[in-house]
């Protein structure tokens, strides 16, 4: 017998959502074959059974399940007895099988047990759920309805005996729905991680003017002759991951203790934020690979983006993350460190300045690069030095490419 546990899928989510079973319960599965749909904050992933065998499923469709927690068995035989451990749970507890309360309807709406559990504790109606036109309906969307809902009778009364000092709170209560601005599911899933990062990294920032009129130029005639999309970001991507021999610690993952695990390549993550929430998708490998790759890449990035179309695999795995603040007027932006990383860079779009050239002066192309980082693991000076690096890379670029490839 094998058991099936959640993998993680991502650094930001502590829970999933089963979506849906790919395989029936009974049937025999091989090893590899996609069994179930589960769903993250940012994306649905279908996770493949681990061994050959015969599913026995231990959670129903709808229910919350986190990561490490048994949700199915793969047995050597249909005729194999289950075990008689696991309420499917994490920490191996012993206890019944978690289920959750059917869907119950041909809507092909799956509502979370939380998100039932919540609607059953305020009456709220399924109808309700249903108009709000979503595939999967979590506890975070009964919420959304009871903040626009008003509060029951006896809410009201328990209200009145309260003292002045929540006066302020019962006005707000009853006002217009229009009035109020409900996050979506991703940006709440985004605030949940930026809490965490104020909460647990003592960040520090640096900033450093960049002169790009050079590497635009280059830019333009890569785009030209590699027929894909190059810019200032994919040139950014390419010179950071350079780096990564020389900065591990840049890369590196903060481990327990004193310490940091290296990270083999310079996988770079860079934001994508077309209006459908902000992703993070992973440049793999971006230190050794052809700028033609690391293009193609970002470009297909922006396309899914607009689909929404992500994969958990697109999103993992990023050891430094470039954000990027490509609107005009921008002079410096200041990102958050993600958990999981000791740094991130941020870069600004190019913007035209008069400098100092010899005794007389001249228009450049400008861009500020900024780097946010864990002062537990990476100092001032140190930070100063990448971006220096960086700095190098970047107004020298046809030397850099040539040696980097």
């Amino acid at each position: 017998m094998t058991e099936f546990r959640v993998p993680k899928l991502n650094n930001n989510d502590t829970s999933y959502v089963l979506v849906e079973w790919l395989a029936e319960d009974g049937q025999e599965v091989r090893d590899g074959d996609p069994i179930v749909l589960l769903e993250t904050s940012k994306a649905t992933e279908e996770v493949e059974a681990p061994a050959d065998g015969v599913l026995r499923r231990l959670l129903a469709e709808g229910a919350e399940c986190e990561p490490g927690q048994v949700i199915a068995r793969l047995l050597a035989s249909a005729d194999e007895p289950p075990a008689e451990t696991t309420g499917g749970h994490p920490d191996g507890n012993p206890g019944e099988p978690q289920t959750s309360t059917p869907p119950g309807d041909v809507s092909g709406v799956i509502v979370t047990a939380p998100a039932r559990e919540l609607m059953q504790a305020h009456g709220i109606a399924m109808e309700r759920v249903y108009a709000l036109g979503r595939k999967v309906i979590r506890r975070t969307d009964v919420e959304e309805l009871l903040g626009a809902q008003e509060p029951s009778p006896a809410v009201a009364d328990d209200a009145t005996a309260e003292d002045d000092a929540t006066a302020g709170d019962d006005a707000t209560a009853g006002d217009d729905d229009a009035q109020w601005i409900t996050l979506s599911r991703a940006q709440q899933r985004t605030a949940e991680v930026v809490e965490r990062s104020r909460r647990e990294i003592p960040a520090a920032f640096t900033a450093m003017n960049v002169d790009v009129t050079e590497v635009l130029s280059l830019a333009r005639d890569l785009t030209r002759r590699l027929r894909t999309l190059v810019g200032l970001p994919e040139m950014v991507v390419k010179a950071a991951g350079g780096l990564l021999d020389r900065f591990p610690m840049f890369f590196a993952e903060p481990g327990p203790g004193p310490r940091a695990r290296r990270a083999a390549t310079a996988d770079v993550g860079v934001t994508v934020d077309v209006g459908r929430g902000l992703f993070i998708p992973v440049v793999r490998d971006a230190g050794n690979r052809p700028l033609a790759e690391i293009a193609g890449d970002l470009v297909g990035f922006r396309k899914t983006a607009l689909t929404g179309s992500f994969r958990e695999r697109d999103l993992q795995g990023g050891a430094i993350t470039l954000t990027l603040h490509t609107h005009d007027g921008i002079v410096f932006a200041v990102p958050i460190v993600f958990p999981g990383q000791t740094c991130a860079l941020s870069l600004t779009a190019p913007r035209t300045e008069v400098v100092q050239d010899g005794p007389g002066f001249a228009v450049r192309k400008t861009a500020t690069v900024g780097l946010a980082y864990d002062h537990r693991y990476i100092n001032g000076r140190d930070a100063a030095e990448f971006l220096g690096e960086l700095r190098t890379a970047l107004e020298s670029p046809a030397r850099f490419l040539t040696e980097n490839g």
